[in-house]
This record gives structure tokens, C-alpha cells and sequence, in this order.
């Protein structure tokens, strides 16, 4: 009977990381292993893999080929631009910070290579297609690529697509470039405090769109009437009915003048949706939406195809009321998983360009983990913010938007479900029902629906997932990665604001950083005297959270983990310092109940003791920390005592 062994094995005997086995796995470079149960297993007499990302001379990518098999020959791929590059004296393609234009993504950045996107959906071809992802995983980008595929223009725009992997997948996809008229139009911005700012601004960017399409006023098959139509909306003067129709109007007329049925690309739909939720005007926002979106996307006889991006379905909205043409790409969907956001893959791939590979396993740590469908995804956006900022980890995608609906939910939270977003801290997974069709409004009704609205919006992950009940699921969430750990901690801190001061939280940071135990206690006392009876809460999962969150506000100088194993067991809290010359933090958590004052003080010496009985502090020591500073933090009630050591490190 054939023996296997698990990641964890081969790492030991091959010397090399878990991630980087798990990858060789699923790029099957590891003969005969199989995957059950989200765990990889590999026959044990397995030959370690030879490493094809190094030879002699620079980096080479002999599994190219492999990975662009079903594209065909690629005329100049962005993989051999990556290649060229690899020489250390070549210029490095600088990185697309923000750019959403594929035209310049594609040829003047490193471009990460999506066009394989443009052939899954001509090979399927919806008539409408919605993608939900979260914010800032290429949603726009990729719909600007499918615009300049598609769309009918002067400039020769295939020149964006001969070196991409479309172009080699045969005639019949190339045919398809440049031969529909294209509506396109993104909502993202549309962030207003009223409907009357956000009406205008939508009337505008329907209004920028139809000056777009101005062939239309002189076009010899349009009607005086349709020509009279255009020039109110040009000029501000159309009514609401009519800016509500316009999609219809503006297909209509492209259809008649290129005899061509236009394709309708809308970006971001949902964001009026959400900031109309946001700031109380959420049913007028609806009710334009539904009438704007019906009339360009359903029985629309001037529709070729019609493509959507946003966060959230709200399909149980009657936005789309009736609209049986729209297929819902979600991300528990394995329909285009890989087309929004990094995989591995190109993570390592990018890696390598940089020279950074040896950066590949805090880039998992920290921006890796999501799942949509069944493939592994890193954040894109951070991604790049890494390399950009000389590959030092920050949460970059924090500060991308809002966090609004995470405020909401922790605003609306009960005391079960502050104590399940404090175990996710912790590293801790459960399973709860998913309905990616969740709604706005549900956040105040529905309690049950925070953790769906947390999923979709990319605060979580599904590690399984499994649909027993109709279109919802049952799935095991967790945190995806380090930088959304940061994010909660940041935003469950931020709601104790109300009944404990900003002040009070950087004193408690100050006096941790400086082993001040006398104000560090005497901070703490007043943190709890202040925030248990608004919880109500008093265990040991509390406090964590709680001592998590104060500590946060300190990730722009260190790495924060939680439960993580390290020397002989499991430690509390790790702050391991960014900058080599801050000292390290070990905190160590005890919870007793009814406790006096010596048992309090007994507490705190054995969690102090456990930090160096179990030798906690060897990962610092391995990473070079000069000193380390040891906290045993006892709580009963609301009563606190620490015990406080410094260390020298090894």
C-alpha cells in the first residue's frame, strides 16, 4: 500500500515552506499528490521538485508554456517581458498604482495578464453578466478590458491584445475585437451625502457617456426626435424620466446607426446602492436604479451583451425584477474565480520580477487567504502596495475607501457576535449560513446576515462551503490574512471611542511600549471599568480582544499575531518590531473569576512564567530582536494586574 505524507512532512524533508509545497501541488509538479479535505497529500517516496525559477544567467520561466497551453503562442507575453527583466541591470516596468486605464495598464505597467476573461465568456456567453467581488480586485480594470476589446474605434485597438494570451487562443475569439458599439459607465464615485448630489452626479456621468457617442447628432439614421432627446440630455435639461431611460435610449440609437446591437458595461452599480443605505436616502436610490438598470438590460432588443460589477447582488432588491438573462458570478462561483485578484501564480511570478522571492511567504501571510470558488486569491491591490513600498507589509487596502458597512455591523452587533469577531482575531474559524444575495437593510434586521455581508465585502473567507438549502450556503469562515486582522482590531477599537477616549488608548499603547506597569494598570482599570457593562462580557476571549485591538494601533511599527505556536506552545499576543532597533512584545492573557487581590497577583506571575517556560520569544530571537519586553496581564471582573520582564534577545 503507497505511503503519503503531508505538507508539513515534505517541508521538513525537502526544506522548503508549506506554501511553497502547496503551490508545486497545484501546479502538479508534485506527481501523485492529491488533495482531500483542504489538505494536500503526497506519496512519500516523491521526488522534490527541481526548482525552475533559478539557473545560471537570472530567472527563467519554463512553466510558461504550461501556463498558457489552452491560449496558444503568445507574439510578446507580459511573462517574457518579466523575463527580460530578470537581468538586474534591466529597467524594471514600473507598478500600476491606481491605474484602472488597460490601455496604459497593459503596456506601459507590469500587467498582471487577465484577457483569458474575454475568452471564457465568449465560449459561454450570457447575455448579462454580474460580477461581485469585493472593492479593489481589478473589477474596473477588467471592465475597461473588455470595453477596449470589444468596442468600435478609429485607433487599431488590438494592438493592446496581440502580445496577450487572447490573441493566441485563435481567430475565432480575435474575430470578436473591435465590432460593438460600447455604453460604459462607472458609478464608483458616486458618494454623496443626498439623492439630489447623487441624482446630478449620475445625470452627468450618463451625460459625459452620451457626449462619448456624439457620431449620434449627425448620424443621417437617427430621427430629429432621438437628435432632440440627446441635445436635452447634453444640456441638462431632461427630466428624471428620461435620464432614468437612458441606457435604453442611448442602445436604441447605437443600434440603428452601426446596425450592431451595443454592449453595456457598468462598473461598480451598487455604490449609489450602498451610500444611499449609507445616508438615508437608500429607497429613492432604488427606485432610479431599478427603472435605469430595467430598461437598458432586460428584453432590451438593442443589447448584444451587458456586463456588471459591484460588491453586493441585491438581486432580492427587484432591481433586476424579472431579468432572466443575468447570470450571477459571485465569489463562491468557480465561474472566472482567477480573472479578480492575484493567484499564487502570479504572485510568484511578480515575486520573482522584483527580486524579491524570498519575500513570498510574508506576502501569503499578510495578503493571501481569500477563496473565490476554489481558488486561492491574494488582494491585488495590496499586492502591489507592497512592492511599491520596498516590500515593508502595511493594511494598504484599509485605506482604499470607507469601512462603513463594517462599522454598521459592529455598531449593530450583538454580544455573541462580538465574541465570534473576537475568536476570528485569534486565528479561530465557525460555520454560519451565507446568502450571497443579502441586502442592505438586512444589517439592522437580520442579525444573522452580518456574516454574509462580511464575506462578500472581504472580511472573511470561506474555508468550506456547502449549499444544503436552496441558492445559500453553509460555510466555515475565518479571517483571510494579516492585514484584515489589522483591519478589525483598527475598527473594534474605534467603536469603544464613544465610551473611552482616544487619549486613553495611546496612553495604554505608551505605557506598554515604555513598561510603565503602574499607568498600564491604572489605564487598563479604566478601560474595563468603562467598557464591561457596554459588552457585558468578562471571559478570557474578551479581554484578548480587547488587548488585541489597543495593540493595533501600533501595527505601523510591528507585525501583531495572535495564538500563534512558538518555542513550546501557543503564545497570547506577539508584536514582532518592523524596525530591528524597537524591542519585541510578548503578552500573556489570564482570566479568573471572583478573584482577590493576591490571586489576581498570582495570575498574572504564572502568565508572565509561561512566556519563558515555553520559550515563546524563539521566533524573535531567530529574526534578530535585541530586546524583548514580557507582559503577564491578569483579569477578573474588572480588576487588573501585571507582572513585566525585560530580556535581552539572543
Amino acid at each position: 500500500m503507497e505511503k503519503f505524507i503531508t505538507t508539513k512532512e515534505a517541508s521538513e524533508k525537502w526544506d522548503i515552506s508549506s506554501r511553497r509545497i502547496n503551490v508545486l501541488c497545484k501546479s502538479g509538479r508534485i506527481s501523485g499528490a492529491y488533495k482531500e479535505n483542504n489538505q494536500w497529500f503526497i506519496p512519500a517516496d516523491a521526488v522534490k521538485p527541481a526548482d525552475k525559477r533559478l539557473k545560471e544567467g537570472g530567472l527563467v520561466f519554463e512553466d510558461q508554456a504550461k501556463r498558457t497551453n489552452r491560449a496558444g503562442s503568445i507574439a510578446r507575453s507580459a511573462s517574457q517581458l518579466r523575463k527580460a527583466g530578470a537581468n538586474q541591470s534591466a529597467r524594471k516596468l514600473p507598478l500600476p498604482i491606481g491605474i484602472s486605464d488597460y490601455r496604459k495598464a497593459s503596456s506601459e505597467y507590469y500587467y498582471v495578464d487577465k484577457t483569458l476573461l474575454i475568452r471564457d465568456f465568449i465560449d459561454e456567453r450570457p447575455q448579462v453578466s454580474l460580477f461581485t467581488r469585493p472593492r479593489r480586485f481589478g473589477k474596473t480594470l477588467n471592465m475597461d478590458m473588455l470595453r477596449v476589446f470589444f468596442e468600435r474605434s478609429k485607433e487599431d485597438t488590438s494592438v493592446y491584445f496581440q502580445d496577450k494570451k487572447i490573441w493566441g487562443c485563435g481567430k475565432e475569439y480575435r474575430e470578436y475585437q473591435g465590432k460593438y458599439p460600447v455604453i460604459y459607465v462607472t458609478f464608483k464615485d458616486v458618494k454623496c451625502e443626498d439623492w439630489e448630489e447623487a441624482y446630478d452626479l449620475i445625470y452627468k456621468i450618463l451625460r459625459n457617456e452620451i457626449e462619448r457617442h456624439s457620431e449620434l447628432l449627425t448620424s443621417d439614421r437617427i430621427s430629429f426626435y432621438e437628435k432632440k432627446y440627446l441635445t436635452s440630455m447634453l444640456n441638462g435639461e431632461a427630466n428624471e424620466n428620461d435620464v432614468a431611460f437612458a441606457f435604453l435610449n442611448l442602445s436604441r440609437m447605437l443600434h440603428t446607426h452601426y446596425n450592431v446591437a451595443p454592449i453595456i458595461i457598468i462598473d461598480e452599480y451598487d455604490t449609489p446602492i450602498q451610500q444611499g443605505h449609507v445616508r438615508g436616502y437608500y429607497d429613492k436610490t432604488i427606485d432610479f436604479m431599478r427603472t435605469l438598470f430595467s430598461g437598458g438590460l432586460k428584453d432590451n432588443p438593442h443589447l448584444s451583451y451587458g456586463f456588471l460589477t459591484g460588491i453586493l447582488r441585491v438581486a432580492k432588491e427587484s432591481i433586476f425584477s424579472g431579468l432572466n438573462n443575468l447570470k450571477i458570478n459571485s465569489i463562491l462561483d468557480n465561474r472566472y474565480s482567477e480573472y479578480f485578484g492575484f493567484t499564487s501564480e502570479e504572485v510568484l511570478e511578480m515575486a520573482e520580477y522584483y527580486e524579491a522571492s524570498e519575500k513570498y511567504e510574508e506576502l501569503c501571510d499578510w495578503y493571501d487567504g481569500y477563496r473565490f470558488g476554489k481558488t486561492e486569491i491574494f488582494n491585488p491591490w495590496s499586492v502591489i502596495g507592497y512592492f511599491n513600498n520596498e516590500c515593508i507589509p502595511r493594511a494598504f487596502w484599509q485605506s482604499t475607501g470607507s469601512n462603513d458597512i463594517i462599522s454598521e455591523v459592529l455598531n449593530n452587533a450583538s454580544v455573541e457576535t462580538y465574541e465570534r469577531l473576537e475568536s476570528l482575531m485569534q486565528g479561530k474559524s465557525f460555520v454560519t449560513h451565507i446568502d450571497t444575495g443579502v441586502i442592505y437593510p438586512q444589517i439592522q434586521k437580520n442579525p444573522s446576515s452580518i456574516y454574509s455581508f462580511l464575506l462578500v465585502t472581504g472580511y472573511l473567507k470561506a474555508v468550506t462551503n456547502d449549499q444544503p438549502f436552496g441558492g445559500d450556503y453553509m460555510c466555515e469562515v475565518m479571517l483571510p490574512n494579516k492585514e484584515i486582522s489589522y483591519v478589525y482590531s483598527k475598527e473594534i477599537l474605534s467603536k469603544f471611542e464613544d465610551v473611552i477616549s482616544s487619549s486613553v488608548a495611546i496612553a495604554i499603547q505608551e505605557a506598554i511600549y515604555t513598561m510603565d506597569i503602574s499607568m498600564l494598570q491604572k489605564r487598563l482599570q479604566t478601560f474595563l471599568l468603562q467598557t464591561i457593562s457596554y459588552h457585558d462580557v468578562s471571559n478570557e476571549t474578551f479581554y484578548h480582544g480587547l488587548i488585541l485591538g489597543l495593540c493595533a494601533m501600533m501595527a505601523h511599527r510591528y507585525h501583531i499575531t495572535s495564538n500563534r505556536e512558538a518555542g513550546n506552545g501557543r503564545f497570547d499576543i506577539q508584536m514582532l518590531p518592523l524596525d530591528k532597533r524597537l524591542p519585541g512584545i510578548l503578552i500573556e492573557l489570564k482570566a479568573g473569576k471572583d478573584c482577590r487581590e493576591e490571586q489576581l497577583s498570582d495570575l498574572a506571575k504564572a502568565a508572565l512564567n509561561q512566556i519563558d517556560d515555553r520559550q515563546y520569544y524563539v521566533e524573535m530571537n531567530a529574526q534578530g530582536v535585541q530586546g524583548i519586553l514580557m507582559y503577564g496581564i491578569a483579569f477578573s471582573g474588572k480588576d487588573v494586574c501585571i507582572k513585566a520582564e525585560s530580556v535581552k534577545g539572543v
